[in-house]
């Protein structure tokens, strides 16, 4: 499989969500990340705000740059980061690259 880092977003809409076991299988990729609630997830913990915020700016520009968009949940020192693709109603190999890519960001 191509590295999730090499790869960018692509349209999926009207594709089935990724089959639970592929889903096992890519997890495997992504250290740090986790399913629940149907979507892919990851705790971020800063030091302080400041370092917190640029962390939510950087995601925000990958997210802008690949048209792929996360919920965060944002408080002092710590950001949640859930990836799903609404189009699809689960998750898609779109959650799986920008988790790689927000990763190699060095949170």
């Amino acid at each position: 499989m191509q590295d999730l880092l090499d790869q960018r977003c692509r349209p999926i809409q009207g594709q089935p969500p990724m089959p639970a076991a592929e889903v096992q299988a890519m997890l495997g990729q992504l250290a740090g990340w986790s399913v629940a609630d149907g979507a892919l997830q990851r705790q971020f913990r800063f030091a302080d705000y400041h370092r917190t915020m640029a962390f939510v700016n950087a995601v925000a520009w990958l997210a802008h740059s690949e048209d792929h968009h996360p919920d965060m949940t944002v408080r002092w020192g710590d950001c949640m980061v859930r990836f799903s693709t609404h189009s699809v109603g689960g998750l898609s190999i779109n959650d799986f690259i920008c988790a790689a890519k927000v990763n190699a960001l060095g949170a």
